[in-house]
């Protein structure tokens, strides 16, 4: 049986060369009710996603997964400890970092090409890049749907314009926080497909927060295991399969069980045939 402490842990990864490399660095959160207790949400966490890496944050409710992505998206402070991306120090929410969420939370009276096109507006550089707003609906395959509404579209689709809206700004970040969560289930493998290939075309650096360990190790190059109480970093597990992914090879369903082991599920597995 491979054990947790055999995986490498965050951080250990080689040089990212281009842009979009977050660190965490001793991030401490806690947060403080009505009544003046305060009850901490992260502990020491230490991190590091290199530029263009796709990791996904996993773990059982309350661990402070979500928690993590929001300081990374700079919607909130950490109490200490220090976060940035490329070595700038993280201090507020702005277009470099992206944000999807589980709902598309889409403007209901825009149609989907005013929806994408929002950031460019608010942004003010709409007029000099408009042609990209169309170029994004095609990434996302809704170059026929720009004139619909939002209550017009499925939930994939949905999603879809919501990834081409978080994407039309160029961020250098993606942060998804169960984007696909609502979702069925074949809509949500299809979505699964195609956030990979906007990932492989975009080379953005892409985190997602997820409670669905199958879809982490599709979709992942690795996957990063947190632990509640408070929450922090159990151990990352770096990826070894090439893609595309076939989720019933033998060796993605050991590994899924060992990640299940280590969020105390259990399930017993053969040894496997790779090394990490």
């Amino acid at each position: 049986m491979v054990m947790p402490g055999n995986f490498p842990r965050a951080g250990n990864g080689t040089d990212g060369d281009g842009l979009g490399e977050i660190r965490a660095e001793n991030v401490v959160k806690a947060f403080r009710h009505h009544d003046g207790t305060e009850v901490a949400a992260l502990s020491g966490v230490e991190l590091r996603v290199r530029a263009g890496e796709f990791v996904s944050l996993i773990g059982p409710s309350g661990c402070g997964k979500s928690t993590l992505l929001r300081l990374i998206a700079g919607l909130i402070q950490p109490n200490s400890g220090r976060l940035s991306i490329d070595g700038a120090e993280i201090a507020g929410p702005d277009w470099e970092k992206g944000l999807v969420f589980q709902n598309p939370l889409l403007f209901p009276w825009m149609n989907i090409r005013d929806n994408v096109a929002f950031g460019l507006r608010a942004r003010k550089v709409y007029r000099e890049r408009k042609n990209e707003v169309e170029t994004f609906l095609k990434l996302v395959g809704l170059e026929k749907f720009g004139r619909s509404y939002p209550h017009q579209l499925s939930g994939g689709m949905a999603q879809r314009a919501s990834l081409a809206r978080a994407l039309v700004n160029r961020p250098r970040v993606l942060l998804m926080d169960e984007p696909l969560g609502a979702l069925d289930a074949f809509t949500r493998m299809n979505m699964q497909d195609e956030i990979l290939r906007i990932w492989r075309e975009r080379k953005t650096t892409m985190v997602m927060v997820t409670h669905d360990v199958d879809e982490a190790l599709y979709l992942s190059d690795r996957v990063v295991v947190m632990s509640p109480g408070p929450g922090r970093i159990d151990t990352a597990i770096y990826i070894p399969f090439s893609r595309p992914r076939a989720r019933s090879d033998p060796d993605f369903l050991h590994l899924r069980a060992t990640i299940l082991k280590i969020l105390n599920f259990g399930g017993q597995s053969r040894e496997p045939n790779y090394q990490i």
